[in-house]
């Protein structure tokens, strides 16, 4: 097995003498971001601290400080490149950015896509809590088929937006519980609702980005399908879209919202049947554990799928 990557950090400028924070802090935060520059408005007692989780995929950095200018030169990307993108977000106070004759001034609930891969300077106040999540290039640039640029205004106050602000509050909360694969996991869905973000649409309704609804529904019924409060709509109220378009999308691939969920239950009991560490469940315990109301619910329903009761399935009758 391989080893776990999965790290979790937590530094302060209050571990060193207030005239070493200034050179603490440019040292720390060069230590994992690209090379920049720093201006600090009080570099005799600046501070600052950051909790930064990370696998070899992905970063994500909760960081508050005092005043600065961030800084990154024509230079410095040619000696250090980068291409890597970072969603910025702040949650309290505020943060201009400037980059490739572009301003974006973020307040919280707005964040932007910014690339390390040309100039830019990055004004921070001195209230100011944010994330900064680090996303290899190829998860964005491959999906939006063109590189992303600065001063995507992304709202994550509302829909699809305030369900990302949601999944990193919780990647943040909890940090101390995660491996490796479910870090890098739910990063991987937030940067797919990003990209969809970015298209300037949180609704799609286009052909091409239905496919994209169906990806995203078709993974949440798979993680929830134990649920059983699990419905189309509760699932619509999930991912920020509407009812309708979560239709429109399954419709194209043949199916509904509740018939997606019944497969993906009988397809988790089915696995659970033919696993040897749930031999001790009875069928009952099987059926409420996979989101049915009822033992006789899901030997129904499984019967007409697989054409064998779960219990025939369990002495032996295994068909594919």
């Amino acid at each position: 097995m391989p080893a776990e990557s999965y790290l979790v950090e937590s530094q302060s400028t209050h571990e060193v003498t207030p005239r070493e924070r200034a050179d603490f802090w440019s040292e720390h935060i060069g230590s994992y971001q690209s090379r920049m520059g720093f201006a600090y408005a009080r570099p005799d007692d600046f501070g600052g601290e950051t909790v930064r989780q990370r696998t070899e995929k992905y970063q994500l950095v909760r960081f508050r400080s005092d005043e600065i200018e961030y800084s990154r030169t024509a230079r410095q990307v040619r000696e250090d490149p980068d291409g890597d993108y970072r969603l910025l977000l702040p949650l309290t106070g505020g943060i201009v950015l400037r980059q490739d004759g572009q301003e974006a001034r973020l307040t919280p609930g707005t964040g932007t896509l910014v690339s390390f891969d040309s100039p830019f300077d990055c004004l921070q106040d001195a209230t100011t809590q944010a994330y900064i999540l680090t996303i290899p290039a190829r998860e964005v640039d491959g999906p939006l088929n063109r590189k992303s640029p600065l001063a995507t205004g992304l709202d994550l106050t509302r829909g699809l937006g305030r369900v990302v602000g949601s999944m990193l509050n919780d990647l943040h909360a909890e940090r101390d519980v995660l491996t490796d694969a479910q870090f890098d996991a739910v990063s991987d869905r937030i940067v797919e609702l990003l990209c969809m973000l970015a298209t300037g649409d949180d609704r799609p309704d286009a052909t091409g980005q239905l496919s994209d609804v169906e990806t995203m529904v078709r993974r949440y019924v798979r993680d929830h399908a134990a649920d059983p409060a699990l419905t189309g709509t509760s699932m619509a109220r999930a991912l920020g879209w509407s009812l309708r378009q979560i239709q429109l999308a399954l419709q194209r691939a043949g199916t509904t919202p509740r018939d997606l969920i019944r497969e993906e239950r009988l397809r988790l009991v089915r696995e659970r049947l033919r696993c040897g560490d749930c031999e001790h469940l009875t069928i009952t315990d099987l059926a409420y554990a996979s989101g049915f109301s009822s033992a006789s619910a899901l030997s129904t329903a499984f019967r007409q799928r697989y054409g064998l009761s779960p219990r025939e399935m369990r002495n032996g009758g295994r068909r594919s």
